[in-house]
């Protein structure tokens, strides 16, 4: 397949190329576009096959739902029934921005799409050329992120043209993500709204909106053998290609044992990489040092994961070890993602 990339400058967005991605979802095909999150791979929400498509693309499993994208609120009960006052409280707080909401589905969404699930995740992205493509393409358009299934999700159109190129029809470069960590999800169909997968809107954030607001027990565990509540909750995700160990304890601790390890490595020929924090980044003496950011920064740390673990992968690092991050805030979206591209390898000193 041939895919077309069309750059995109958000300041001046190139309304034709717009235009003709829109029509390439109308007309069932796939587009990968940008978002402020990360990049996300585009079809019609309410054709199955798009759905399909977008599956295989990823070499994504088919009980893994998938996010509705809409344009403008007046079109979410197309894509969902039964909605709770408590629904559009969030959506004037939180919308369009970085947090999808869990609700009952309508009858016509296709089951492709929600993963087999009567419930659906939509979000409404703040990102202007995501906004202006939903709305070319008829208003839903169904898109997790735009990388091999397992694979860090990306961040910037390098990735997704060296994922996605020649497996779909076109990719809009938009430039860099600003947040660089997916959508805050949030069950809106429980008793009590409850978190499933961590973002960069947090719990307090919500609190400001809600009375109470639950976070899913398993979201810092290994929920491999559970059926999956909503997207990237099963299944190995954000995986680099080197096998990737986090190391937690007190800093000096953790430093003494990473370079440990990457001393003995280095007489196996075993290259090695470390994700650091700026307060610690001259500690360290593997053969690729990366700083995700400084620990006073949380939302900088988040940006930056996605990058430093594809840059390991264009490194041929075989072995990564990272530093730990705090379970709160914003630190636990780092935490929840980090956990699943090292598959729950976690060494605590």
């Amino acid at each position: 397949m041939e895919t077309r990339v069309v750059k995109i400058d958000i300041k001046n967005i190139d309304t034709e190329a717009i235009e003709d991605a829109g029509r390439i979802i109308r007309d069932g095909g796939l587009v990968a576009f940008p978002t402020e999150t990360v990049y996300g791979l585009g079809g019609d929400a309410f054709n199955p096959k798009s759905s399909q498509k977008i599956y295989a693309a990823k070499g994504r499993p088919s009980d893994n739902p998938l996010i509705v994208h809409i344009a403008d609120l007046s079109d979410l009960g197309k894509v969902a029934k039964d909605i709770p006052d408590a629904v559009y409280k969030v959506a004037k707080a939180f919308w369009p921005g970085p947090l999808t909401m869990i609700l009952k589905k309508v009858d016509n969404l296709p089951k492709e799409t929600t993963g087999g699930l009567d419930t659906v995740a939509v979000r409404m992205p703040v990102h202007p050329v995501a906004l202006d493509f939903i709305r070319a393409a008829g208003g839903f358009v169904a898109a997790p992120s735009a990388n091999l299934s397992g694979k860090p999700s990306p961040t910037s159109s390098k990735y997704v043209i060296e994922d996605m190129f020649g497996r779909i029809e076109m990719i809009i470069d938009g430039g860099d993500s600003d947040i660089g960590l997916e959508s805050t999800i949030i069950d809106m169909t429980s008793e009590e709204p409850m978190i499933l997968r961590p973002g960069f809107i947090t719990q307090d954030d919500l609190l400001r909106v809600l009375l109470t607001v639950n976070i899913d027990e398993t979201i810092m565990s290994d929920t491999s053998g559970k059926a999956p509540k909503a997207p990237g909750m099963k299944y190995r995700h954000y995986a680099p290609k080197g096998d990737l160990t986090i190391i937690d304890g007190e800093t000096k601790k953790v430093i003494d044992y990473i370079n440990q390890k990457v001393l003995t490595a280095r007489a196996d020929n075993i290259r090695t990489g470390v994700i650091s924090t700026d307060e610690t980044y001259s500690f360290y003496e593997a053969d690729a040092v990366k700083t995700i950011g400084s620990r006073n920064d949380e939302a900088s740390i988040a940006k930056n994961l996605f990058r430093i673990l594809r840059e390991f992968d264009d490194e041929d690092i075989d072995l990564i070890f990272a530093e730990s991050f705090s379970n709160t805030g914003i630190s636990m979206a780092t935490m929840n993602r980090l956990l699943k591209a090292a598959g729950h390898k976690e060494v605590k000193l």
